[in-house]
């Protein structure tokens, strides 16, 4: 199968539509559109890894990705469909918190990218997926925002299905002022984990006490913040380690740490390995599961 990819883009916007499958999966690895949005509806039968998350898809799966590393380990003859978006497209214009580009579905605490899909669901997603490529390939004026009305109609669909999936559960059931909290801690830790450390940085943004926070994650059995925010640093470590060839003393101080000796004890104490030793095990094979 030939690839299959249409673009929008003006001065400031970008969209694009890429159909892939088995025989072409290695041009993801070729460009990892790193920079951009990224929503993946993939069949079943699929295996990838989403940073040092391993998944086999088994139904029909949305993944909704920003910064993370995408690795399709392998497919099938059936097509996975790939909509990458910049913040100029989409969410510069959104206003709702759950549907935004850091809605729930993107960086939410639980570290969960993805929504698997019913048949019903399927048919409503495929549909849309449909309508955008129409849309693209018609290039007529107003295609932009129908582009933007049904890209919208997905992240909807699927936020409240990743809700139904992961918090009307008899595990925790969170009211709709704690999801605010939840969502506005994780946007703050993307943007602020490299250079905020401790848990009263955030609750200071969060205009809560610190105890408080502390206590909406602990009556959920939720990790706490502090572990939280230990666990999105030591991912960016990983990346750093894996991905680059940064020595471990730059990736200390990239991620705020002045003492590259106490960085080090804290990704030892935690992942059960040096950074040294996780980069050169990793890479030939061996995995950690922290």
């Amino acid at each position: 199968m030939l690839r299959q990819s249409f673009i929008f883009e003006d001065s400031y916007k970008k969209f694009g539509f890429d159909v892939f499958s088995e025989e072409n999966l290695g041009i993801l690895k070729e460009n990892k559109l790193t920079s951009e949005i990224k929503i993946f509806f993939i069949p079943p039968g699929y295996e990838l890894s989403v940073d040092f998350n391993h998944y086999k898809t088994t139904v029909p799966t949305l993944f909704f990705l920003t910064n993370q590393y995408l690795d399709i380990k392998k497919g099938n003859a059936d097509e996975s469909i790939l909509l990458h978006y910049n913040r100029d497209f989409y969410c510069i214009q959104i206003h709702d918190k759950e549907v935004a580009c850091d809605g729930i579905l993107f960086h939410n605490i639980f570290e969960i990218p993805k929504v698997e899909l019913n048949p019903e669901e399927v048919v409503i997603i495929r549909n849309l997926l449909k309508n955008i490529k129409d849309e693209l390939e018609w290039k007529q004026s107003s295609n932009e925002e129908m582009i933007r009305t049904y890209l919208k109609q997905i992240i909807i669909h699927s936020t409240r299905k990743w809700k139904k999936q992961n918090l009307e559960t008899e595990r925790v059931s969170i009211p709709n002022n704690d999801l605010d909290v939840f969502r506005d801690f994780s946007r703050n830790l993307e943007i602020h984990f490299r250079q905020k450390h401790n848990v009263a940085d955030y609750a200071e943004l969060l205009h809560i006490a610190p105890k408080t926070l502390t206590h909406k994650f602990k009556n959920l059995n939720l990790e706490s913040p502090n572990q939280l925010i230990i666990n999105r640093i030591l991912l960016e470590a990983k990346r750093l380690l894996f991905y680059t060839d940064k020595p471990v003393k730059e990736i200390a101080y990239d991620l705020g740490y002045e003492d590259p000796a106490y960085f080090n004890r804290l990704f030892t104490n935690k992942v059960g390995s040096t950074p040294a030793h996780f980069k050169k095990n990793y890479s030939s094979g061996k995995k950690y599961n922290t």
